[in-house]
């Protein structure tokens, strides 16, 4: 059973990836009505999978695994599962960017979005995909021991 909620964590971490590039890849320029709805599909694909990850890591942290006891005394894995909070708290901003797009869309019309507003956002999913590298740093960390500070 924890080979298969590892499997599914990895799952979720590469869809989550996936969707951060895409949209990072899609947001440039003018944006046409195709485009705007890949990103939005992509974010929602995003959000899907940053819930997922979330559930399922926290499941394998508390019923599989090593335990709750030893990743809480795990400098990495405090760190990342920080740096997963703060990467979602930025996503907050072009989440609600490309969600004020569905009125639009629906209509068949492109978005109608100033370039500062696709650079900011470009910016912050920039900021994401940091967090994300981070993340995997941290968890290469903390699969090797390194930081475990318990008894």
């Amino acid at each position: 059973m924890a080979a298969l909620f590892a499997f599914l964590h990895h799952l979720a971490a590469f869809a989550l990836v996936s969707a951060i590039a895409v949209e990072f890849a899609l947001i440039k320029g003018e944006l046409s009505v195709a485009n705007a709805r890949k990103i939005l599909r992509a974010d929602q694909i995003y959000g899907a999978a940053a819930g997922a990850l979330l559930v399922i890591g926290l499941l394998r942290v508390f019923f599989f695994e090593k335990g709750a006891a030893y990743y809480f005394h795990s400098v990495p894995f405090i760190a990342k599962l920080s740096l997963f909070a703060a990467v979602g708290l930025l996503s907050i901003y072009p989440t609600r960017r490309i969600l004020s797009w569905r009125a639009a869309l629906k209509e068949g019309r492109a978005p109608s979005v100033t370039e500062e507003s696709i650079r900011s956002m470009r910016a912050v999913i920039h900021w994401e995909l940091a967090g994300v590298v981070l993340i995997l740093l941290c968890a290469a960390l903390m699969a090797r021991g390194v930081g475990y500070f318990g008894a």
